[in-house]
């Protein structure tokens, strides 16, 4: 059974990294052949600092400070994408009910004003989160705490956040992260940020230890933030949809070819 999912987890692993360079790479290419110059500005702009990012992230001896680094970033692209999404959806919506003839918008630049923002949104939303979970994995990984599909490689102490492997508590005279604290319902302890940033932004919903499944309901207490696990799944769906466009298409156009539609 472990081999199993240790075999499963490869094999998304695999999945999930030619889905995120084709979707990484194949806008260069678009963009460059039909001049949106924008965008390309902002796709150099995160392809940089996210590569950087992923080289912190990879790197060893791994820092203390590099996970706290890796999900501010990416909880930073998924709260701009969020907002610049839900700008683009509102813009939508504002042309499809041509509020916008009340300012004396032309439809067609409000409505590709509103595309591109919802177009923007999704992208990095996809793009981040896909990195984030790799980053997550391999930070993890390299602390020792967590594998996957198997036992960890480091027995955690309860002073320790498994997700950062840095002290929990910290002495008065003693160097380290002094900031609030959350339990999981299997009673590991982790910084609030950690856990957070690897449920939220990470993309998991185990524990970083023993892997018990986290109630994402009781650590999202705030309504106002339980949108944030819809969006997500929204981001989650946009991104499988992607890795099967290519099935989808050739499955139409066989279907069309038995048919004798083409």
């Amino acid at each position: 059974c472990r081999l199993l999912k240790v075999h499963s987890g490869l094999v998304h692993f695999r999945q999930q990294l030619v889905t995120l360079l084709q979707m990484w790479i194949v806008p260069l290419y678009f963009t460059v052949k039909l001049y949106w110059w924008r965008f390309l500005s902002t796709w150099g702009m995160f392809s940089v600092i996210t590569s950087y990012i992923i080289f912190r992230a990879t790197r060893k001896p791994l820092s203390g400070r590099t996970p706290r680094m890796v999900y501010k970033w990416f909880l930073l692209i998924y709260k701009l994408s969020y907002a610049v999404g839900i700008i683009g959806y509102l813009a939508v919506m504002f042309t499809m009910f041509g509020f916008n003839l009340f300012f004396r918008i032309k439809t067609e630049d409000s409505m590709d004003f509103g595309v591109i923002l919802l177009f923007y949104g999704l992208y990095y939303g996809v793009m981040g989160r896909d990195f984030a979970e790799i980053c997550s994995d391999y930070m993890a990984s390299t602390i020792g705490f967590y594998n996957f599909g198997s036992m960890p490689s480091r027995n955690l102490s309860c002073d320790i956040c498994a997700v950062c492997g840095q002290k929990i508590f910290v002495d008065v005279d003693e160097e380290g992260i002094i900031e609030d604290t959350y339990q999981l319902s299997c009673n590991h302890l982790f910084h609030e940020f950690c856990i957070r940033g690897w449920c939220i932004v990470g993309k998991k919903q185990t524990c970083p230890y023993c892997n018990e499944k986290v109630d994402l309901k009781r650590m999202l207490s705030n309504p106002w933030e339980r949108t944030h696990v819809l969006y997500g799944q929204l981001l989650d769906w946009l991104r499988y949809l992607v890795a099967w466009q290519p099935v989808i298409i050739g499955l139409v156009q066989g279907i069309n070819y038995i048919l004798g539609l083409e």
